[in-house]
């Protein structure tokens, strides 16, 4: 009797070492997933730590001292009941909590942002300007990003006055045409006038010097 009790002792003992076995094995290869998924995913398990320590602090904040403070009259008749509530209610904000920052992680497709930021910070180490960063100043920033605005409108603006000046320019040059066109039609029509004048004082003249004999003699 007692060496069945032994062997299956001994079967009893092996398959609690296998199950032991295979669960740090299991472990191991969560520890060894967590690591690579952590290092292929660096913002977003930065992302997550931050979320878990605001987490944290608002559960901290959120004390049973405090809790209760707010119910004061059912905190003083039953204590017990009170401190039920209090734990219902941190287990209850922290699932929802966990919940919202899952959706928001999922619906955002914040692994997809992230790796495209880490392209956008790749290709800026590539290039030797420095990127504008926040002064710590509102009106400083505003100010900046307002004169660098009116800048461009100012550039804007000069190229618009240098387009309009060469317009400007070329209208009075065909304006200057015009009026010499103008002022040589005038001289053309004055020597043409004088010369009919010319031509007819020679005519009246021609018809003086004939004398009247001649032209009865002609008829």
């Amino acid at each position: 009797m007692q060496e069945p009790e032994k062997s299956s002792e001994s079967v009893s003992s092996k398959s609690d070492a296998d199950q032991a076995g295979e669960a740090s094995a299991q472990a191991s290869t969560r520890r060894n997933d967590s690591v690579k998924s952590s290092q292929s995913k660096p913002r977003l398990k930065l992302f997550s730590k931050v979320m878990e320590k605001s987490l944290q602090w608002l559960l901290d904040n959120a004390s049973f001292d405090r809790f209760s403070h707010y119910f004061q009259p059912l905190s003083k008749q039953n204590p017990q009941l009170t401190e039920v509530m209090h734990k219902q209610f941190i287990s209850q904000l922290q699932t929802l909590i966990q919940k919202e920052i899952a959706t928001v992680i999922e619906e955002g497709d914040l692994q997809v942002k992230f790796e495209e930021l880490d392209k956008l910070e790749e290709l800026a180490k590539e290039t030797a300007q420095t990127a504008w960063r926040p002064s710590g100043v509102p009106e400083q920033d505003i100010c900046s990003d307002l004169v660098s605005s009116y800048k461009k409108q100012e550039e804007y603006m000069r190229i618009q006055l240098k387009k309009l000046q060469k317009e400007n320019a070329a209208l009075a040059q065909k304006v200057q045409a015009g009026r010499e066109n103008i002022t040589h039609t005038e001289q053309r029509i004055s020597s043409g006038v004088q010369e009919w004048k010319a031509s007819l004082e020679d005519l009246e003249a021609f018809v003086v010097t004939l004398s009247p004999s001649e032209h009865f003699e002609f008829l």
